[in-house]
């Protein structure tokens, strides 16, 4: 009987030991630096802008997009809210919801929503409806951005004034030199052709020219986007620090590991602060 208790007891410290070595997540400064989420969040009150970069399908980032902006709030910190995965002539379709004036069906209905916005995106809006927070769509309406992909920057000249509108003002600075859009074409993402890291360069510019457009004195913007769209301070960090360079930008990434104890030499110093996930961790999709 001795036996079978010492046995289970040591049984059962090995579970214990196995599971203290799971972790859903750590974040990790920019030097590589394993911090708290607390640690993190008394930075971001310094930012005037807070480019939070996601996996799009990882809840770790839904929740934590929700815990800043929350804590922000709390805070009393004046805040304006956006993303990439609201396009900006669906910004007064978003208003009128936020404001009340329609309801969830129609704004299903009336705004061109991703598949994921229930699970992924509501709670943040619902957060921002409850507050009386701003949220702004900051992203190009897609198809001006699949014109870009297929003929180049020069498709856009035959748009009208008014459809120039929901973009940033052309012609827009374009340097195809910089890492990230030259990675774009040796991925061979999508077709692989020339124009798709012009595509994806009038997305991060209209995203920042909009960010910039609405960032209030002394409030903070709080932008959600993939996390492609400001690694390595480039993408959106990099227009608005060419609209304005005294922009403090605090940048957010999402990455995913086998372990998450230590970023992994490809992970480090892409952002100032590092959401490591376990690569196992469930997706909303």
């Amino acid at each position: 009987m001795k036996k079978i208790f010492v046995f289970i007891f040591l049984l059962t410290l090995n579970c214990l030991a196995f599971s203290q070595q799971i972790e859903a997540y750590n974040i990790f400064n920019a030097k590589s630096q394993k911090i708290t989420i607390n640690k993190m969040l008394k930075n971001l009150e310094k930012a005037d802008i807070i480019l939070f970069g996601e996996y799009h399908n990882n809840p770790i980032s839904h929740w934590l997009e929700y815990e800043v902006a929350n804590y922000l709030i709390n805070k009393k910190k004046k805040i304006v809210l956006g993303a990439e995965m609201f396009e900006a002539d669906n910004q007064d379709i978003l208003n009128r919801y936020l404001n009340f004036e329609i309801d969830d069906k129609a704004f299903d209905t009336l705004a061109r929503l991703w598949p994921n916005y229930k699970t992924d995106y509501s709670p943040l809006v619902l957060l921002a409806k409850r507050t009386k927070t701003k949220f702004i769509a900051t992203n190009i309406p897609r198809r001006y951005a699949a014109m870009v992909h297929k003929g180049g920057f020069e498709a856009l000249d035959s748009l009208s004034k008014e459809e120039k509108q929901w973009m940033a003002d052309l012609p827009i600075e374009y340097e195809a030199e910089l890492p990230g859009y030259k990675a774009m074409l040796n991925m061979k993402m999508g077709h692989g052709s020339e124009n798709l890291p012009k595509a994806q360069a009038i997305k991060d510019a209209s995203m920042a020219y909009f960010i910039n457009k609405h960032l209030d004195k002394n409030h903070i913007f709080l932008h959600i986007n993939g996390a492609y769209h400001s690694n390595n301070y480039e993408g959106i960090y990099w227009y608005l620090k060419r609209i304005n360079p005294e922009l403090n930008i605090i940048t957010i990434t999402t990455i995913s590991q086998t372990k998450t104890n230590k970023l992994e030499k490809e992970n480090q110093g892409i952002a100032d602060f590092t959401i490591c996930v376990n690569e196992n961790m469930t997706a909303t999709y």
